[in-house]
C-alpha cells in the first residue's frame, strides 16, 4: 500500500514494454486512459483496486490480447461493462470489477472467456439474466460473484457443468424458481450463497444433491421462500459444514434431530420461519457453535439443558417462541455468551444466578415478556460490562438489588411490568451513563431519587403507575415533560408544571400532613389497584393477541434507545449506496450521506473490513462515541453489525450528518465562497481545543484521539467546528499524564503525528496536543505539513517558528493577511501563534496542555472578539 493521491501518472504509459501495474490501496482520482491497449500493448497484469477512480472502464481494455488479470474492484466507476472486453483476451483468467456503479447488461462476451477462473461483478447494479449456458462456456470458472445486483431469472442448471466450481455467490438479486437440484456435481464446491432472492425449495430434492459436496463450508439460504419440512438430510450435509443459515423463509415442521450431526459448524440460523415442536436436545452436540438463532418461530416446550455443552457461544437468540418451562442452569456453562436473548415465550420459574455469572455478556440480557418470578439474583451486580438489561412484563418480586448499582456500564435497563417493591435504591447513582430507565408498573415507594436530575445521558425515565411520593425533581430531564413519565403515582407533588400534579403543600400541621397522607394513600392504593388490574388484564389479551397475529413482530412497547437499523435499511437509505450519495473514503472504509426514517439525513461510515485495522477502528468508534458527548464531537445515532447479503461481516456507523463538509475543504477551498476570516479560525481553534480538552481531561479513562487533521474535524450548519473519526482513538490508563500501550499498530497521519510517536514512544495525550497545533498551524499559514517545500530539515513549525513574531504577516494565509494591518488584529494572530508554537514543541514535556488551550484560546476570544460574525464564512 502506498499513498498516492493524484491522477494515474502518466509516465507509466509510456513503457510500452511493461507487463504488470499494480496501483491498488491508493487515492487515485480521475479516469483510467481510453487508449491504454496502444500505450501497454504487452500488460499481463491490470490492478487498480481501492481507489477513486471513475468515469467508464475504456473500451480499449478489451485489445490487450495479452491480459491475464484486470481488477478494477472499489472504485467509483459507472456505465456499462465494455462489449471489447474478453473477445480478444484469450489468456485472461482473473476479472474483478467488485463494488463500483456499473450498470447494464453484463456482455455475452464476459461468459465466453473460457480461460477464466475467477468473476467478480458483486455491488454493482447489473441486470438481465444470467445464460443458460454459463456453465458450458466458462469450464475453468472457480469463483463466481455476481451478488448484490439486479439480475432476475432462474439460476442456470448448467453452472453443474463448471466442475472447477469452488464458490458461487448470487445473494441479493431477484432471481426466483428453484434452486437447482444437480448442484451436487460440484465436488469442489466449498460457498454456496444464494441469499435474498426469491428462490423456492420445491421437493427439497436440491439438498439432498448438496450431501454430495464434501468440501461445503458455508452455505447461505437467508430470505428467499423456501417452504415444506426442512428434510432430515440436512443430517447428512458435509460435517465440513461451519456455517448454515436459512433464517426468513417460510420453512415449517419440527427441527430434524439429524442437524446435532454437523458438529463443525459455527453458525445456525433458523430464525423468522414457521418451525414448531421442541428446540432438540440434539442442538447440545453442535460444541463449536459462535452463534445459534432460532428466534420468531413457534417453537414449544424447555430450552433444553444440552444447550449448556455450547460453550464457545457468543450469541443465543431463542426470543418469540412459545418456549416454557425454566431456564436451564446449564446455560451459565456458555461462558463465552455476549449476547442472550430469551424474550416474548412463556418461561416460568426463577432467573438462575448462573446467568448473571457470565461476565462477558457485554451485548444485552433480555429476557423480557415471560412469566418468570422470584426476585433478581444478587449476582446480577457481575455483569459490569452490560449495557442492556431487560426484565421487564414478567413477575418479578422483592426490591430492587442494591448490586445492580455495580453495572456501571448499563444505558438501558428495563424492569417495568413486574412486581418490586420498596423504595428505589440508591445505589443506582452509579449508573451515570444510563440513557433508558423504566421502573413503571411495579410497586415502588419512597421518594424519587434527586440524583436522577443528575444524569446527563438519560432520555428516557418512566416511573408510572407506582406508589411513590414527594416532591418531584425539576432539573436534568425532570425539565423535559416529554422525556418523563409519572402518571399514576398519585402522591407526586411540584416539579415541572407540564408534568400537571399539585404542588406542593407549604404550610401544614403534622395532623393534617398525616391525615392527607393517609387519605392520599388509601385513594391510591385504590385507584393504583384498580390500574394495575386493567393492565394486567389487557397484557393477557394482548399477549393472547401477539401470539395468535404474528411470530414476527416484537412488542413493540417501548421506544428502544437507539434505533435499530439493519443492512437493508441503510441499503434503502442510500438508494444503495449509490454513486449519487457518496460522500468519500478514509482509511477504513466508505461515507455515504443518507435519509434514514425517523433520523432525516444522516451521514453512514460503512468499514471495509478487508482493510487492516477496520475492526479494531469501528469497535474502537463504538466503545469511544457511546462513552462521549459533548457539543463539538460528531454525535453518533446509532451502529450496525451484520452479516450482509453475500454472507460477510458488515459493520457501520450512523452519524450526524454535517452539511458544510471538513475543514479541510474550508482551509483550502476549491470552490469559490468558501474562505475563512481570522475571527472564524479562532472559533473554530477554540472549538476543537474544547472538545480535545474534553477527551483528556473529562473522560474517564481519558482518550487521546490520535488523528487530529483537518479532514476529521467537520463544520456544521451554524460554523462550528465538531471533531470526528475515533477510528485510532485510544483510552489512557489514569492518570492521564501516564502512557498508555505502545504504539505499535498506530498510523495516524504523515505530518500532524508527534515527533516522540516516529521513534516507537508511546501513545499519550501530548501527542494529541502536537497534532493540534500542527493543525492549528495549517489553519493559520493555509499551507499543508506536506507540502513540497518542507524538505531538509524545514517543517511547518520551523517555518513559523522562523518569522514568528515579526514577520507573521509574510506566513500568514493570503486570505487573511490584510486582517492583521489593524493592530488589534495583528496582536491577536501573534498570540495565536504563540500558543500554536506551545503545542507543537519537539518533546511532549514541553507542550501545554489542552485545558491551557482552551483556557488561553478562550481567553483570547473574549479580548480580542467583542462582536457577532456571521454564520457561513467570508466571501
Amino acid at each position: 500500500m502506498n499513498s498516492l493521491n493524484a491522477d494515474i501518472p502518466s509516465a507509466l504509459f509510456n513503457g510500452r514494454s511493461l507487463v504488470s501495474i499494480d496501483l491498488s490501496v491508493n487515492t487515485l482520482h480521475g479516469r483510467i486512459p481510453h487508449f491504454v491497449s496502444d500505450l501497454l500493448p504487452r500488460l499481463q497484469y491490470l490492478s487498480l483496486a481501492r481507489n477513486n477512480l471513475s468515469g467508464t472502464i475504456p473500451k480499449s481494455i478489451g485489445n490487450i490480447s495479452s491480459l491475464t488479470y484486470l481488477d478494477l474492484s472499489d472504485n467509483i466507476l459507472e456505465g456499462s461493462i465494455p462489449k471489447t472486453l474478453g473477445i480478444n483476451s484469450n489468456l485472461l483468467q482473473h476479472v474483478n470489477l467488485y463494488n463500483n456503479y456499473l450498470s447494464g447488461e453484463v456482455p455475452d462476451s464476459i461468459y465466453n472467456i473460457t480461460t477464466l477462473t475467477y468473476l467478480n461483478l458483486n455491488d454493482n447494479e447489473l441486470s438481465g439474466t444470467l445464460p443458460s449456458t454459463i456453465g458450458h462456456t466458462l469450464p475453468n470458472i472457480e469463483t463466481i460473484d455476481l451478488g448484490v445486483n439486479w439480475f432476475v431469472g432462474p439460476i442456470p442448471t448448467s453452472l453443474s457443468n463448471a466442475s472447477h466450481l469452488q464458490n458461487i455467490v448470487l445473494t441479493a438479486n431477484s432471481l426466483y424458481g428453484k434452486v437447482p437440484t444437480n448442484l451436487g456435481s460440484l465436488h469442489n464446491l466449498s460457498y454456496l450463497d444464494l441469499s435474498w432472492n426469491q428462490l423456492e425449495s420445491g421437493d427439497w430434492s436440491f439438498f439432498s444433491s448438496l450431501t454430495h459436496c464434501k468440501k461445503l463450508r458455508i452455505l447461505n439460504l437467508i430470505s428467499n421462500n423456501l417452504t415444506g419440512n426442512l428434510p432430515i438430510t440436512v443430517g447428512n450435509l458435509t460435517t465440513e459444514l461451519e456455517r448454515l443459515l436459512m433464517g426468513s423463509n417460510n420453512i415449517s415442521g419440527i427441527i430434524p434431530y439429524e442437524i446435532g450431526n454437523l458438529v463443525n459448524l459455527t453458525a445456525l440460523y433458523l430464525d423468522q420461519n414457521l418451525f414448531t415442536g421442541m428446540v432438540r436436545p440434539s442442538i447440545g452436540y453442535l460444541c463449536n457453535l459462535d452463534i445459534l438463532d432460532l428466534s420468531k418461530n413457534m417453537l414449544s416446550g424447555p430450552i433444553p439443558f444440552s444447550i449448556g455443552n455450547l460453550t464457545k457461544l457468543s450469541e443465543l437468540w431463542l426470543m418469540e417462541n412459545q418456549l416454557t418451562g425454566a431456564i436451564p442452569t446449564s446455560i451459565g456453562n456458555c461462558s463465552n455468551l455476549f449476547r442472550l436473548k430469551l424474550c416474548s415465550n412463556n418461561l416460568e420459574g426463577i432467573i438462575p444466578k448462573e446467568i448473571f455469572g457470565i461476565t462477558t455478556l457485554s451485548q444485552e440480557v433480555d429476557l423480557a415478556n415471560n412469566l418468570l418470578e422470584g426476585t433478581i439474583p444478587w449476582e446480577v451486580g457481575s455483569l459490569k460490562n452490560l449495557p442492556y438489561l431487560d426484565l421487564s412484563n414478567n413477575n418479578l418480586q422483592g426490591e430492587i438489588p442494591l448490586s445492580l448499582g455495580d453495572c456501571q456500564v448499563l444505558q438501558q435497563l428495563k424492569l417495568g411490568g413486574n412486581h418490586f417493591e420498596g423504595s428505589i435504591p440508591e445505589s443506582l447513582r452509579n449508573l451515570r451513563g444510563i440513557e433508558y430507565l423504566d421502573l413503571s408498573l411495579n410497586n415502588l415507594s419512597g421518594k424519587i431519587p434527586e440524583y436522577f436530575d443528575s444524569f446527563r445521558s438519560l432520555k428516557y425515565l418512566n416511573l408510572s403507575f407506582n406508589a411513590l411520593e414527594g416532591n418531584v425533581p425539576e432539573g436534568g430531564i425532570f425539565s423535559n415533560a416529554s422525556a418523563v413519565f409519572l402518571h399514576g403515582n398519585l402522591g407526586l407533588c411540584g416539579g415541572n408544571s407540564l408534568l400537571n400534579f399539585p404542588p406542593c403543600p407549604v404550610d401544614s400541621s403534622k395532623h393534617k400532613r398525616n391525615f392527607v397522607k393517609q387519605y392520599i394513600i388509601i385513594i391510591a392504593t385504590c385507584i393504583a389497584s384498580i390500574s394495575f388490574l386493567i393492565v394486567i388484564i389487557s397484557t393477557i389479551f394482548s399477549r393472547l393477541k401477539n401470539k395468535k397475529d404474528t411470530q414476527h413482530e416484537g412488542t413493540g412497547s417501548e421506544v428502544e434507545m437507539y434505533k435499530k437499523v439493519s443492512y437493508y435499511d441503510l441499503l434503502k437509505a442510500t438508494d444503495r449506496f449509490s454513486l449519487a450519495n457518496f460522500i468519500g473514503r478514509g482509511n477504513f472504509g466508505s461515507v455515504y450521506k443518507g435519509t434514514l426514517d425517523g433520523e432525516g439525513q444522516v451521514a453512514i461510515k460503512v468499514f471495509n473490513l478487508d482493510q487492516t485495522g477496520a475492526h479494531r477502528s469501528f469497535n474502537t468508534e463504538c466503545e469511544s462515541l457511546r462513552n462521549i458527548r459533548h457539543r463539538n464531537l460528531v454525535g453518533v445515532i446509532t451502529s450496525c453489525s451484520t452479516v450482509n447479503p453475500r454472507g460477510n461481516e458488515f459493520k457501520a456507523l450512523v452519524l450526524k450528518y454535517i452539511t458544510n463538509g471538513s475543514l479541510e475543504e474550508w482551509i483550502h477551498p476549491k470552490v469559490e465562497g468558501k474562505k475563512l476570516s481570522l475571527e472564524h479560525r479562532i472559533y473554530f481553534a477554540l472549538d476543537m481545543a474544547s472538545a480535545v480538552s474534553y477527551l483528556h481531561h473529562h473522560c474517564t479513562p481519558p482518550l487521546a484521539h490520535c488523528d487530529l487533521k483537518p479532514s476529521n474535524v467537520l463544520v456544521d450548519g451554524d460554523m462550528n467546528a465538531l471533531v470526528s473519526d475515533f477510528g485510532l482513538a485510544k483510552f489512557l490508563p489514569s492518570p492521564a499524564s501516564q502512557n498508555s500501550t505502545s504504539l505499535m499498530g498506530l498510523k495516524g497521519t504523515i505530518g500532524y503525528i508527534a515527533p516522540e510517536y516516529a521513534m516507537g514512544g508511546q501513545i499519550s495525550i501530548h501527542g494529541d496536543v502536537y497534532s493540534y497545533g500542527i493543525l492549528l498551524l495549517e489553519m493559520l499559514t493555509g499551507k499543508r505539513p506536506t507540502d513540497d517545500m518542507f524538505n531538509g530539515g524545514l517543517n511547518l513549525r520551523s517555518y513559523v517558528n522562523a518569522a514568528f513574531p515579526e514577520k507573521i504577516g509574510e506566513i500568514l494565509d493570503t486570505t487573511i493577511s490584510e486582517e492583521i494591518e489593524d493592530l488589534l488584529m495583528h496582536e491577536c494572530a501573534i498570540s495565536l501563534f504563540r500558543i500554536d508554537l506551545s503545542c507543537s514543541e519537539e518533546a511532549p514535556k514541553d507542550r501545554i496542555s489542552m485545558w491551557d488551550v482552551a483556557t488561553e484560546i478562550s481567553l483570547l476570544k473574549e479580548r480580542f472578539l467583542n462582536k457577532e460574525i456571521p454564520v457561513g464564512g467570508t466571501n
